[in-house]
């Protein structure tokens, strides 16, 4: 079967303003005709999409299943995460908006269902956002074991603490690092192997603050209590060391401001070629 986004059913905008039951929809759809295509996947699509009544339960379910180990049960996780998502209906708020970044950002994903199934960027980040509701109720060992199975299953380590808004892509999501007083504003999209860490031993405020729309390349160092503004790019490769201004771009070692963004939404277009004029 053919999955170009152009050739299978477009995901209507009035689908998406009636979200999170349309999506929900759509992606059983997806789910079946995907059993249909792939029997030999029939059980795992199954019990990860079909076998669930909300997008909800879905989530909770790949938690509980990914993050599970000989330490901690899938039947303790998974009321960790039903609970988490009864009381917290932010979370499937921001999940959703993450889902549909992914979708729209990232020319590999043709059906909404892969990045639930098979994407680790997008199940280490719904992971760490049961971590930092975990954070937030006072459950600060808890969400530290969150932290610490997201880095042993999925190679993402992100401080339960830090701050992360919504309609957030991590692509291939290899060796991302964001520590403890980081916050990443909404719709910011980053590549593999980024950090977003300190300079040092000091406490207190010290990791960077990324404002929205920011588009950070793969292999990105952001380093101490400084500011990205928005809709800003950072190559890959870069060393970030101090403040950059909104709507540049940035690169290099240590990174100086090469030019501008090139567009008002650098994360949504993903345009990472400097241009010529970037370089001299």
């Amino acid at each position: 079967m053919n999955l170009r986004k152009d050739l299978i059913e477009p995901l209507s905008d009035e689908m998406r303003d009636d979200a999170p039951g349309s999506i929900w929809a759509r992606i059983q759809r997806e789910a079946r005709i995907a059993v249909r295509d792939e029997p030999l996947l029939g059980a795992l699509i199954h019990a990860g999409l079909l076998h669930h009544a909300t997008f909800d339960a879905a989530l909770a379910y790949r938690f509980s299943l990914k993050l599970a180990s000989r330490e901690m049960s899938e039947q303790i996780l998974r009321e960790i995460a039903d609970g988490a998502y009864a009381s917290a209906p932010e979370l499937s708020r921001a999940a959703l908006a993450d889902l549909l970044a992914v979708y729209d950002r990232d020319p590999a994903t043709h059906r909404l269902m892969q990045p639930i199934l098979f994407f680790k960027g997008y199940q280490a980040l719904q992971a760490y956002r049961i971590g930092h509701w975990l954070w937030q109720q006072g459950r600060s060992d808890m969400a530290y074991f969150v932290q610490m199975r997201c880095s042993e299953v999925f190679g993402v380590d992100i401080h339960p603490a830090a701050r992360i808004g919504t309609g957030v892509m991590i692509d291939h999501a290899h060796s991302i690092v964001i520590g403890e007083t980081a916050v990443i504003g909404n719709d910011v999209s980053m590549l593999h192997s980024v950090t977003l860490g300190g300079t040092g031993k000091e406490d207190g405020d010290r990791h960077p603050k990324i404002g929205d729309g920011v588009m950070i390349g793969a292999g990105a160092k952001v380093l101490g209590n400084i500011h990205v503004g928005s809709n800003s790019r950072i190559a890959a490769g870069s060393v970030v060391l101090a403040d950059v201004p909104p709507c540049k771009t940035v690169a290099g070692v240590p990174a100086r401001i090469v030019g501008d963004a090139g567009c008002s939404d650098p994360s949504t277009t993903m345009n990472q070629l400097l241009g010529h004029d970037d370089l001299f």
